[in-house]
């Protein structure tokens, strides 16, 4: 392996998902239909969602924002691991690499506190229904999204201004297929222990601001859910957040088997969490909710038929 000096060291080298070549290619075509279906799916919802009339509501406006961040979320490591399966030695620059760190982190807290804001609309819809357009106006929804943004750059700034102080003079491998925390802090020769001090505080902060209001929104959900007599009912008002649940569970489900498994887990195991959360999830959200969401399958049914007319 090329060692560098500290003070010259300028470069990386992206360890890529695998190191078999005979997958190589048969990945490369599976995660580009992927990162396809995610940039027509996710700008498909954002379009839907802009000039179709019957969803100007705050909850497509939240879904809308969330497809923009799955979008550029996936745009930030995506065409990277496509490189990997091309390239004999994916290379990326210093200054490539923390751009690519600051974007994902970015990306990956707003997207938390996004499902956070989305849990809260549904929770005013579902609790308190009398109060909804009073509770979520068009501001009160600008002020939400303008928070999720700013305290999700707040997070990127702090890890990556961490990241730069530190000085690389060890392998210069990363053993992932993008410019991640954690392999990062591998490489350096400085002492992490302030970055591992972030990782841990500013990763349980934003897993507790974001799960905790979760949690409790949906506790009341349920708990008037339960209350309405009728079964229909009680499908019907759930059906209503079915989508925003599963988007819940399937992100930190992986997020916490990243950041929060076992010491001895090795990479490998990392590698299949971060595929999940940072290129299937962008792809599955505007499926689950546009396959399980009545309102967007009629405006699709409508803008197919004065495309291609009735079936």
């Amino acid at each position: 392996m090329t060692r560098y000096n500290c003070t010259t060291m300028t470069k990386f080298v992206l360890e890529g998902l695998t190191a078999q070549p005979e997958l190589r290619l048969p990945l490369f075509f599976l995660f580009l239909v992927i990162y396809g279906v995610t940039i027509v799916g996710n700008l498909g919802m954002i379009l839907i969602i802009t000039f179709s009339s019957s969803l100007q509501s705050p909850m497509y406006f939240f879904l809308s924002n969330l497809s923009f961040l799955d979008l550029f979320y996936s745009s930030v490591v995506t065409p990277t691991l496509l490189q990997n399966f091309v390239w004999e030695q994916n290379i990326i620059s210093y200054s490539g690499c923390m751009t690519q760190l600051f974007f994902f982190c970015v990306f990956s807290i707003a997207e938390g506190y996004m499902l956070t804001t989305m849990a809260y609309d549904r929770y005013v819809a579902i609790c308190k229904p009398l109060l909804y357009d009073v509770t979520m106006t068009q501001k009160v929804c600008n002020v939400l999204v303008a928070g999720v943004y700013v305290t999700a750059t707040i997070g990127a700034v702090t890890h990556t201004a961490s990241m730069i102080r530190l000085s690389f003079c060890m392998d210069n491998v990363i053993h992932h297929y993008f410019c991640d925390i954690l392999p990062l802090l591998e490489l350096s020769c400085s002492n992490t222990y302030l970055n591992k001090l972030l990782v841990i505080f500013v990763g349980g902060f934003n897993m507790v601001a974001t799960t905790v209001p979760i949690t409790s929104s949906y506790a009341f959900i349920l708990s008037t859910i339960l209350q309405i007599p009728s079964s229909e009912g009680r499908s019907k008002t759930f059906s209503t957040c079915g989508s925003h649940l599963m988007a819940v569970g399937i992100f930190y489900g992986s997020v916490i088997f990243m950041y929060f498994k076992p010491a001895s887990s090795n990479m490998a195991q990392g590698k299949v969490a971060s595929v999940f959360y940072t290129t299937i999830i962008p792809m599955l959200n505007p499926l689950i909710y546009s396959l399980r969401n009545k309102d967007v399958k009629k405006v699709l049914s409508k803008f197919m038929r004065k495309m291609y007319g009735p079936p």
